[in-house]
């Protein structure tokens, strides 16, 4: 009877969830794991500094989206409101598409909203609500900023041998950013309303 309980404490201390863990970091932040993906690691490590720059700056332009989602005012909410969440959903998974591939070629993505704060080139809104002409240019900023070292680091990745980036950034980011300017950019075209002049 007696071991019986014995046993009992022991599965009952086996159960119990080994939390306040701490330890050393596994891989730190800015060092490079070797894969054997026949890529130079002076390639792989640029791509995953490139690639680490775009993740934060689509990120932020993602909760920009969101922001804009929530904070949206006047005659074309619903368009607007629906637009912006179809445009956060679409950035959200170009972020994990960024994040894997910096994984993938042994660098570690950025990750915790204060670092990509702290990354991001993209200039950071008010915390109050703006009008609608406002939040339509700053997405259209964002956007142009995305793109223009989206372009730069395609360049880079395919000098230096990188096809699986280059590709990543030009079908993945370049050609999405683009769609949503032009998407974003007409609701910013002075037509009239009602009557044609």
């Amino acid at each position: 009877m007696t071991r019986t309980v014995v046993d009992a404490d022991e599965i009952l201390k086996r159960a119990k969830p080994l939390a306040h863990q701490h330890g050393t970091e596994l891989q730190p932040f800015g060092h490079i794991v070797t894969l054997p993906l026949a890529l130079p690691e002076r390639a792989a490590r640029q791509s995953v500094e490139n690639l680490n720059q775009l993740l934060a700056d689509t990120s932020t332009l993602r909760d920009l989206y969101r922001k804009h989602h929530w904070q949206v005012a006047g005659p074309t909410f619903n368009q607007l409101h629906l637009l912006f969440d179809r445009h956060y959903e679409q950035q959200d998974a170009l972020v994990d598409t960024l994040a894997e591939r910096i994984q993938t070629l042994g660098g570690i993505g950025l990750a915790m909203g204060v670092d990509l704060g702290d990354t991001t080139l993209i200039p950071r809104p008010p915390r109050g609500r703006e009008v609608v002409p406002v939040q339509l240019s700053r997405l259209l900023h964002g956007h142009e900023i995305v793109l223009k070292e989206a372009r730069a680091m395609a360049r880079q990745a395919a000098e230096s041998g990188d096809d699986g980036t280059n590709d990543l950034i030009v079908s993945d980011v370049i050609r999405l950013n683009e769609l949503q300017v032009w998407f974003v950019a007409q609701h910013l075209v002075d037509a009239p309303l009602l009557h044609a002049e």
